[in-house]
């Protein structure tokens, strides 16, 4: 699953963003996610994927695609360090 998914299925599920909002352009800000819910957002991704985010990078003037962006290098990262 790509990360821009995986990003708009938590949006979706646990902050309740309707799906049609969901673009990878759309910023934390457009969708209604404060400052608050951008560190929580970065905290369920960690702990739903297993992967540690910066959430001093959390604003809501995030874009979906930078977050995705982030999310994927993460991943990628951990697959190479798996055996």
């Amino acid at each position: 699953m790509h990360a821009i998914q995986q990003l708009t299925d938590v949006l979706t599920s646990t902050f309740r963003v309707p799906a049609q909002e969901v673009s990878p352009e759309a910023t934390l800000d457009d969708l209604g996610l404060d400052s608050l819910a951008a560190v929580e957002l970065f905290m369920t991704l960690q702990d739903t994927y297993g992967v540690t985010l910066d959430d001093t990078h959390a604003t809501p003037d995030m874009s979906l695609k930078d977050i995705a962006r982030l999310l994927q290098n993460q991943m990628d990262g951990q697959q190479e360090h798996t055996p």
